[in-house]
């Protein structure tokens, strides 16, 4: 497997992995600048040249994801039998640098109900690397000529008609942050309750006023959640410092509010 190949992978399976590129080498050196190989916890893919070289690589790419490292490192190897080295000797006579580049598990974001503001706010997202998912129940919502101002979007972008909103949840990979805006107070308290039942779920968030947060938290204790559960939830969402009700506004706000989430939260090195 080639190595873009091996990073669409670990993409896909969300899993981190580190892309170690040769991207210097001095005298004699089994492979040449731009070599590349992808190391995952369990697996590599790819190869800069084997021995002590790559086998050195390997370990600090490892390394780095026990650690869920987030910055690139960059590693000069002599290849003489005076090298100290824990993997056996490489006497071709040279020296090689190598550049170690983390490969984390993006955000997931799963926007429920596609309205004017959830399609506000999915435009903004789709300009970051993450995945997103549009969740609604309505089909309309979600149609080709109403989603095409996110073709050209950064982000990975799944859409999921589902008439019980609710059951999407189990198509969303654990860490997901929800964000609950249908067009149906039911549908809303339906997804709140649901997503309470999904501990492997990130950040919950709910639009609305005040007054509206207040019915839904009597609602779920009347369920059978506890303050602690129901202290997932945050509503209204958005950031406080961004003012106004125009569907861009709000998109921006709440915007605001999930990048400083994905900033506080601890780095993940699989989903």
């Amino acid at each position: 497997m080639r190595w873009i190949a091996a990073i669409e992978l670990l993409r896909s399976e969300r899993r981190a992995g580190v892309l170690v590129t040769v991207v210097a080498t001095r005298g004699h050196a089994p492979r040449e600048a731009g070599a590349k190989m992808v190391v995952a916890a369990d697996r590599a893919w790819g190869s800069i040249g084997g021995g002590n070289l790559e086998e050195t690589a390997v370990a600090r790419a490892r390394a780095m994801l026990d650690t869920s490292a987030a910055s690139p490192e960059q590693l000069t190897l002599g290849l003489t039998d005076k090298a100290r080295t824990d993997h056996g000797r490489q006497c071709c006579g040279g020296e090689v640098a190598v550049l170690l580049e983390p490969l984390p598990v993006v955000p997931s974001v799963a926007i429920f109900g596609v309205g004017h503001v959830g399609l506000e706010l999915a435009r903004i997202l789709t300009r970051h690397d993450l995945d997103l998912h549009l969740v609604d129940s309505r089909a309309l919502q979600l149609a080709d000529e109403r989603l095409h101002c996110l073709a050209d979007s950064e982000a990975r972008v799944q859409v999921h008609h589902s008439p019980v909103p609710e059951l999407a949840l189990g198509a969303v990979p654990p860490g997901t942050h929800l964000l609950v805006m249908t067009h149906d107070h039911a549908e809303d308290f339906a997804l709140c309750d649901a997503a309470l039942r999904c501990r492997e779920l990130g950040s919950i968030g709910l639009i609305g006023s005040g007054a509206k947060w207040a019915r839904f938290r009597a609602g779920l204790l009347a369920e059978g959640h506890d303050e602690e559960s129901i202290g997932r939830i945050r509503s209204p969402i958005g950031a406080s410092a961004v003012v106004g009700k125009e569907p861009a506004t709000i998109a921006v706000s709440v915007a605001a509010e999930l990048l400083r989430l994905f900033a506080s939260a601890p780095s993940r090195t699989d989903a």
